[in-house]
């Protein structure tokens, strides 16, 4: 798992969720397939899924919120009914394996973190990128904000 820091830019067009984070393995996947239903409405957008997550701050935060959407390749200022448009520009640490082994992604990424001295940006999104693959698997792509 090579992990990596760089400066990106998404561009997203997506439907808002929220709950529990200990529900988000059901609650995300469910509004993400109505979404892929919706995805003719968004305009040029890239055919990859992206799911944007409220960070976890300590163990009283209990709930949060979520976006699951399509990056788009444009600044859009029409978006179809019930989603919106989303540009977020964040330093990050980044990590990409199979999606059957998120938790592990996510916990050597955030050990990689720690152990480049890197502190965590509790203010922006946690954001997958998820990437299908010839054999039928997904990959994934894990972008942790940082201060560097």
């Amino acid at each position: 798992m090579d992990c990596l820091k760089l400066e990106r830019v998404f561009r997203v067009v997506g439907i808002n969720g929220s709950g529990a984070f200990a529900e988000y393995g059901i609650e995300v996947p469910k509004l993400a397939q109505q979404l892929i239903a919706r995805k003719n409405e968004i305009k040029s957008h890239s055919e990859i899924e992206i799911a944007l997550f409220e960070p976890k701050r300590d163990t009283n935060h209990l709930e949060g919120h979520f976006y699951v959407g399509l990056i788009v390749n444009d600044n859009l200022t029409e978006v179809p009914t019930g989603m919106e448009y989303i540009e977020v520009a964040q330093e990050y640490a980044s990590t990409r394996g199979r999606i059957n082994n998120l938790t592990n992604l996510h916990q050597h990424l955030l050990k990689w973190v720690e152990e480049q001295g890197y502190k965590r940006n509790l203010e922006s999104y946690i954001i997958e990128t998820y990437h299908p693959m010839i054999n039928g698997e997904e990959e994934v792509e894990i972008f942790l904000p940082i201060h560097s």
